[in-house]
C-alpha cells in the first residue's frame, strides 16, 4: 500500500520537495526520504491529477525528460537513460517485460493516472531489489486504495478538459465498507483527446486525438489484525493513438521531415490483476511478509497505411505470469529484507500484409513468435546501523533470465525460419551509505551515496525484433547477443530544517557491453537496415538539485536544476571502426523554479512556474537521422510559464484552473515526434459523496 495515501487538499498538498514524506520504493519498507541513502522524488495525487498521461506526471522532477512520441505515448529519461533501460512497477510489479523495445516506447503510457494515490521514482541502478531493467532508475506507481471505511457505499466523480491539449476527460469511482473488515474500491474513466494545438506558428496537429477507457477495482480484506488480502485488477484500452511524426499529417518543427505513410496508429490494450498477502507482526523483530500472485496481458496492434495505398497489420499478445515473495525485520542494529520473484512471458506476434505478401507474414511480427521469456531473481539486502549517525546498506541479488523463440525469421536470408534460445546469470551488488552530518533543533544535514551495479540481460525485442525502428531504419533480428552491466557511483547531501528542504546529488554511470543499433548497409522496404550488437563503453553523469524554501506561512519558493553530459563508444556501420560520441537523446540543461501563495485560514492557493530548457543541440550520429523527429542542428531550447490554482469549495467539492504555456511557445521536448501544446487553458472539478 501507498504510505502517503491520502484525498488531496488544497492546504494538505505540497508544492515542495519534502525529505520527511514516507516512501516504500528505495529499500522496499516504509523510511522517509531523509533516511534513505538514494535519490528519491514523490509525485502525489493532487499534483497528478493535473496532468494527463502518467509520463507527465514526471515532468518537474529533476533529471527527468518526459519524450513523447505522440499523444498517447510518453517515455520518461531517467539520468539519460529510457525504455527498457527503466523500470516501470504497478504496486511493486513489473509494467516492463520482454517485448519493450529500444528507445522510447508508449507503454507508460497504458497507466491511467487518476487510478493512481502517488508516484515514486528512485534515481539510479535498483536492480538488487528490482532486478533487470533497473538503470537510470525504478518508477514506482500506487493505485488507489479504498478510502471508504465508515459506510457501505460513496464515491467521487471527477472531470478535466483543456483547450489547446484539447480534451475531455471524466472520471467515476465508487468505494465502501463490508461487514467490518472489507474494503472495496471501483473506478472507470473515460478520455477524448482531439487534435492538438501546438504553439503560433505550428498550430493545429492534425491525427493527434485518441480515444481510451479505463478502470479498475481493489478489494482488501483483513484476515485478522495483522494480516490482509489485497485483489486488485485494472484495464487500459487505448483506441487509435497515433504516432503522426511517421505520416504525411506531421506538421514540421524546425526543418524536421514529414513522414510518407497515410496513417500509422496504436491500439494498446492491458490488463493487471493481482493477489497479495501481507502480515505485519505486532511483535518488535518479527518477520514482516509479503506474497504476490500476479497476471498481466498487453495486446498491441499496429495499423499502417503506405503512402502507395497498402495496409498492414501487426502485434503482439504478451501474458506475464509473476510470482513475488519477500520478508522482512526489524533487528537492533537495522534492518534485514530478503526476497525472490520469478516471471514468465508468453509472447504470440503478428503480421499481416494486405498487398505484396512476403514470407515475413508466416515467421513472425515485431518480435519472435510463439515465444516465452523467463525473469527470476533472489536477493538480500541489509542495512546496519554502523553508529548513531552512520548507516550502511549492502545487498546482492542473483539473476536468471532466458529466452526462448520459436519462429524467428532469419537475418541473413530474411526468408526462412531459425528458433533462438539462450539463458544468462548474472550477480550483482550494491553499498550504500548515509551519515548525518548534523542533526538538532535547527534541522538535518545528510550525506549520502554508494556504488550500484545494474544489469539487463538482452529480451525478445533485442534478439528477435523486426520492425520499423527510426525515421528511415528497419530492424532485423540480432541473436546472440550478450547481457549489459553497468555500474553507478553517487554522492549527494539532503538537507532539511523547518521551512528549507534540499537533495543534491552527482552521479556518474558507466556501462560495458552495451547494446546498439547498427547500420547494416542494406536496404529494406526503402529504409536502411539495422541490427543490434555489444559495442562497448557509455558513460553518463550529472548533477541534479531539488529545492524549496517556506518564507512564510503563506509564501513557498521552489525549484530544480538538471546538467547532463556523457560520452559512449558506437559503431555507424557493421564492421566499421568504433568512434566515440554523445548518447542519444541526451537532455539539455534543464530548471524549473515555481512560487506559490496559500493564504492562512484559506482553502485555496496559487502557483507559478517557470521552465527552461537549453538547446538539445549535442547529437548522436542516429539521432542526426533521426529527422522526423529531432531538427536539423538540435532541438530549440525553451521558456514555459504555467498558473495553476485550487480551491476547495467545501470538504467534498473542490475545483482547479490552469493556464499552461501562458506565452504561446511553439516548442518541443528533445526527441518528441510532436510539439506540446500551446496556451492551453485546463479547467477540472471533483465532488465526493
Amino acid at each position: 500500500p501507498d504510505p502517503q495515501a491520502a484525498r488531496p487538499s488544497a492546504r494538505g498538498s505540497q508544492p515542495r520537495m519534502d525529505l520527511s514524506t514516507m516512501v516504500v520504493t528505495p529499500t522496499s519498507s516504509d523510511s522517509t526520504i531523509l533516511d534513505v541513502p538514494y535519490t528519491v522524488y514523490r509525485v502525489d495525487q493532487e499534483r497528478i491529477e493535473f496532468l494527463r498521461t502518467t509520463p507527465q506526471a514526471l515532468r518537474d522532477i529533476p533529471g527527468v525528460m518526459v519524450q513523447e512520441t505522440g499523444t498517447g505515448q510518453g517515455s520518461p529519461f531517467i539520468r539519460g537513460f529510457t525504455s527498457f533501460r527503466t523500470l516501470y512497477l504497478i504496486d511493486g510489479i513489473r509494467l516492463n517485460n520482454s517485448t519493450f523495445r529500444e528507445g522510447p516506447n508508449q507503454y507508460s503510457g497504458t497507466i491511467d493516472p487518476l487510478s493512481l494515490s502517488g508516484i515514486e521514482v528512485v534515481k539510479g541502478p535498483s536492480s538488487v531489489l528490482y532486478g533487470s531493467d533497473a538503470i537510470g532508475g525504478t518508477i514506482n506507481v500506487f493505485t488507489k486504495d479504498p478510502t471508504i471505511t465508515d459506510r457501505a457505499v460513496g464515491g467521487r466523480l471527477f472531470t478535466r478538459v483543456a483547450s489547446g491539449a484539447n480534451y475531455n476527460i471524466q472520471r467515476a469511482e465508487l468505494g465502501g465498507a463490508i461487514a467490518g473488515n472489507t474494503l472495496w474500491h471501483a473506478g472507470v474513466t473515460r478520455k477524448d483527446f482531439g487534435d492538438m494545438e501546438a504553439g503560433d506558428p505550428s498550430g493545429t496537429l492534425p491525427q493527434t486525438g485518441y480515444d481510451e477507457w479505463d478502470g479498475d477495482a481493489k478489494v482488501i480484506h483483513a484476515l485478522d489484525e495483522t494480516s490482509r488480502l489485497t485483489w486488485a485488477f485494472q484495464r487500459v484500452d487505448l483506441e487509435d493513438a497515433p504516432r503522426t511524426h511517421r505520416t504525411v499529417n506531421a506538421v514540421p518543427f524546425e526543418g524536421s521531415t514529414v513522414g510518407s505513410d497515410l496513417r500509422r496508429d496504436f491500439d494498446q490494450r492491458r490488463t493487471l490483476t493481482y493477489l497479495r498477502y501481507d502480515e505485519d507482526p505486532l511483535e518488535t523483530g518479527a518477520w514482516s511478509k509479503q506474497f504476490t500472485l500476479s497476471y498481466q496481458r498487453h495486446e498491441e496492434t499496429r495499423q499502417r497505411v503506405r503512402s502507395n495505398g497498402n495496409y498492414e497489420e501487426q502485434g503482439f499478445d504478451v501474458g506475464t505470469v509473476g510470482l513475488l515473495a519477500k520478508a522482512s525485520r526489524d533487528l537492533e542494529f537495522g534492518r534485514f529484507t530478503v526476497g525472490a520473484e520469478w516471471y514468465r512471458d508468453t509472447v504470440d506476434s503478428f503480421l499481416n500484409r494486405f498487398a505484396n505478401q512476403t514470407p515475413a507474414n508466416d515467421v513472425q511480427g515485431p518480435v519472435g513468435d510463439d515465444s516465452t521469456y523467463d525473469l527470476a531473481g533472489a536477493y538480500a539486502d541489509l542495512a546496519v546501523d554502523v553508529t548513531d549517525t552512520t548507516t550502511i546498506t549492502a545487498g546482492a541479488r542473483l539473476t536468471y533470465a532466458r529466452a526462448k523463440s520459436n519462429e524467428v525469421l532469419d537475418p541473413v536470408t530474411q526468408s526462412d525460419q531459425i528458433g533462438i534460445e539462450d539463458d544468462w546469470t548474472a550477480l550483482t551488488g550494491s553499498v550504500r551509505f548515509e551519515e548525518r552530518l548534523i542533526e538538532d533543533e535547527r534541522g538535518t544535514v545528510a550525506l549520502f551515496g554508494g556504488v550500484s551495479e545494474g544489469f539487463r540481460a538482452p529480451t525478445l525485442s533485442d534478439l528477435t525484433r523486426f520492425d520499423s525502428a527510426r525515421t528511415n531504419e528497419f530492424e532485423i533480428p540480432a541473436p546472440g547477443l550478450d547481457p549489459e552491466r553497468f555500474i553507478a557511483y553517487e554522492l549527494g547531501i539532503k538537507h532539511q530544517t523547518e521551512r528549507m528542504s534540499i537533495q543534491l546529488a552527482g552521479f556518474l554511470t558507466e556501462g560495458d557491453n552495451v547494446i546498439q543499433r547498427i547500420l547494416t548497409g542494406n536496404m529494406v522496404g526503402g529504409e536502411n537496415e539495422v541490427t543490434k550488437q555489444n559495442v562497448g563503453v557509455q558513460r553518463i553523469g550529472g548533477i541534479e538539485l531539488g529545492a524549496s524554501y517556506d518564507w512564510t506561512d503563506e509564501w513557498t519558493t521552489f525549484g530544480t536544476f538538471a546538467w547532463l553530459d556523457g560520452e559512449q563508444d558506437t559503431i555507424e556501420t557493421v564492421g566499421g571502426p568504433t568512434i566515440e560520441t554523445v548518447p542519444s537523446r541526451l537532455q539539455p540543461l534543464t530548471t524549473m523554479v515555481g512560487t506559490r501563495f496559500s493564504p492562512a485560514d484559506q482553502d485555496w492557493y496559487a502557483e507559478l512556474r517557470w521552465i527552461h530548457a537549453e538547446d538539445a543541440d549535442r547529437l548522436a550520429p542516429n539521432d542526426e537521422g533521426d529527422t522526423s523527429r529531432i531538427p536539423p542542428g538540435g532541438t530549440p531550447g525553451y521558456d514555459i510559464l504555467n498558473l495553476f490554482g485550487r480551491y476547495d469549495v467545501n470538504a467534498d467539492t473542490s475545483i482547479f484552473v490552469g493556464l499552461e504555456n501562458i506565452t504561446d511557445e511553439d516548442y518541443r521536448v528533445h526527441g518528441s515526434g510532436q510539439n506540446r501544446p500551446g496556451r492551453n487553458l485546463v479547467f477540472g472539478a471533483s465532488w465526493a459523496f
